[in-house]
């Protein structure tokens, strides 16, 4: 079919949703759609949306499950506030998910799936095309189900395969108003269903038949150019922030020469960290996918012990499990990676949901003094270079550290430009020699006071460790008062010293002014938005973003201290900021939290900052 001459629109950038039923296929028709921005040279960061229960009741609020994808032609920082193209596959996706699109937006929907029992499932009183609530949005409505079907009625294909089909017909639309070509979905279908052809044309075919149908309604009166991001050269990726974790511990071994070992238990949303190492064995990595949390992280320890690069992954209630032998880490004084992907919680709490809620628990949720390093990822791509450095401060210092990242972060994606080896830090863990005769278990770097890693086997390391307090230098079992003091000290100092190896806080802004917005982990890219959108404005406002927070950077206090007011933003009742007055008591401190599974929205934040530089 000859494509219709319609005007062409040009956005700089523009948020997609496609929301529906959980068996409607979202997950893959969004990840689709974003592959393509990203194969044209979008810029782009991808957020799944969807419910904790394994099989929620069809047609239903709580069985939605969804995916957004913000897409643009200069850089992206986050998923995007409003949506401007809502994919709307029942009643209940419609309804649960109206509030997140603009005035004006252009919502596609299956009439097909709107009778009036599903209208009824979705709480809606009555069709909501027969009433006002969607007179301010670009309306497609289209039979998509039937016009999958009818697309493959010369093969002979069942009823229940061409409705599962649908999810491509919609995808096919959303090609034709975005101006994509088909082609490199074609390929994606070739690889995915090469044990299937049959598959391979049904797919094909109703993704043509949605792109042609696309150019036939009168719905549609132009359609949307997103041109390609200036990008520095290289080779990217769309990948999520637990596939990026994965790849920095990855890295992370390659560049320090010790294997990597990882001992996990499966938990949301950090399991697929766990399933991409598993993927790895050919470059030396060893997965232990362990009976519970506990065997997990033990594992580790015990890999850790024997000379490995361990590390375990988990999320807050996983974390908690693992808080006793965290512990052991530190007293044994071993290197340790410890992945937490907060989720909202207490306890099981909401599983498919980010917050970062868990802050306290990773700077204090052991028994007696037991400091460790407490870093966090901000975006997708950067939990690459967190992993990394993880790695590389716990196997150069010693002792465990605890990396967070999120939900928000570990299950989005975003465009990663995969780095050279060679331009990447070296790790050079404190070895110790065969038959070094000065060789004691707890002697120490006196730069760093990290212990020598001494490897079973290795001739003349005969060595103890474990979790009774030891002797500082000879490492002999001890319960000298004195000795505990000099131990404790010892290894809180340890920790504190890892703020000589970090950089410095970095300030978007000025280095002084009327107001500083500090923010930690994934809301980086809200608030970073927000204070460019009033920086542009002229307003004295500077961000500080805090990658490093045990130890913190060396020039904090003097950075705080630059500032006539700020503001502590963070996805919990406010524990970033307590940990800042603890650190550094000042009246000036004020914060501005939300717990509600969900990321900050741009426009709420620049309220906020508003509000703060209007109150005298």
């Amino acid at each position: 079919m000859t494509k219709k001459k319609r005007p062409v629109i040009e956005r700089e950038e523009v948020v997609v949703k496609f929301v529906g039923d959980s068996g409607d296929g979202m997950q893959l028709t969004g990840s689709m759609f974003s592959d393509v921005a990203a194969i044209v040279g979008n810029d782009l960061a991808t957020f799944p949306d969807f419910p904790a229960e394994i099989r929620a009741p069809q047609n239903t609020v709580a069985g939605v499950s969804g995916f957004q994808v913000h897409m643009g032609s200069s850089k992206i920082y986050t998923t995007g506030d409003l949506v401007d193209v809502l994919v709307a596959m029942n009643p209940a996706s419609l309804r649960s998910n109206l509030k997140w699109a603009k005035k004006g937006a252009t919502i596609l929907t299956d009439t097909d799936a709107y009778d009036d029992k599903t209208i009824e499932k979705a709480g809606y009183k009555q069709n909501p095309f027969t009433d006002s609530s969607l007179d301010s949005f670009n309306m497609v409505k289209a039979p998509i189900t039937t016009l999958t079907k009818a697309s493959l009625k010369d093969l002979g294909v069942d009823s229940k395969t061409a409705e599962r089909s649908k999810n491509m017909f919609a995808l096919g639309m959303l090609f034709y108003i975005f101006n994509r070509d088909l082609k490199s979905s074609f390929k994606y279908f070739e690889q995915k269903f090469k044990k299937k052809p049959e598959l391979i044309e049904i797919n094909k075919i109703v993704l043509q038949a949605g792109y042609n149908y696309a150019d036939t309604i009168e719905a549609l009166e132009s359609v949307i150019q997103v041109s390609a991001a200036n990008m520095e050269k290289g080779r990217y990726r769309n990948i999520t922030g637990n596939v990026a974790t994965a790849w920095g511990l990855l890295a992370a071994a390659e560049k320090s020469g010790r294997p990597l070992f990882l001992g996990s238990y499966p938990i949301t949303p950090a399991t697929e960290i766990l399933m991409e190492l598993s993927k790895h064995k050919s470059l030396g990595a060893k997965v232990f996918q362990a009976e519970d949390e506990i065997a997990g992280i033990c594992s580790a320890i015990g890999a850790s012990f024997a000379g490995s690069l361990a590390c375990t992954t988990t999320s807050g209630p996983g974390l908690s499990l693992k808080s006793e032998a965290i512990g052991l880490a530190v007293i044994t004084e071993l290197p340790l990676v410890i992945v937490n992907v907060q989720r909202g919680g207490p306890s099981t709490g909401l599983p498919t949901k980010s917050e970062q809620s868990d802050l306290y628990q990773a700077l204090f949720g052991r028994n007696g003094e037991c400091p460790v390093i407490v870093i966090a990822a901000s975006s997708s791509e950067n939990c690459f270079y967190y992993a990394y450095m993880a790695a590389k401060l716990s196997m150069e210092h010693m002792t465990p550290t605890i990396l967070l990242t999120d939900g928000y972060l570990g299950f989005g994606s975003a465009l990663f430009r995969i780095p050279k080896m060679a331009d990447m830090p070296a790790i050079n863990p404190p070895l110790a020699e065969a038959n070094d005769p000065d060789y004691k278990p707890y002697k120490r770097d006196p730069e760093t006071l990290a212990r020598q890693w001494a490897i079973p086997g290795t001739e003349g390391l005969r060595h103890r460790v474990g979790g009774l307090e030891k002797e500082n230098v000879t490492g002999v079992v001890s319960t000298d008062p004195m000795n505990h003091q000099v131990m404790t000290t010892m290894r809180a100092q340890k920790v504190e010293k890892v703020a000589d190896y970090i950089p410095d806080q970095a300030i978007d802004g000025s280095p002084e002014g009327d107001l500083l917005v500090v923010s930690w982990g994934g809301t980086y890219g809200a608030v970073h938005s927000a204070v460019s959108e009033m920086q542009k404005e002229g307003k004295s406002v500077s961000h500080a973003h805090f990658h490093y927070i045990m130890p913190l950077p060396k020039n904090t206090e003097k950075v705080l201290k630059s500032f006539k007011k700020i503001v502590v933003c963070e996805l919990n009742s406010g524990q970033f900021v307590n940990y800042l007055r603890m650190k550094f008591p000042m009246p000036n401190i004020s914060q501005f939290n939300k717990v509600q599974g969900l990321p900050f929205m741009i426009n709420e934040l620049t309220d906020k900052f508003n509000q703060l530089l209007e109150e005298k």
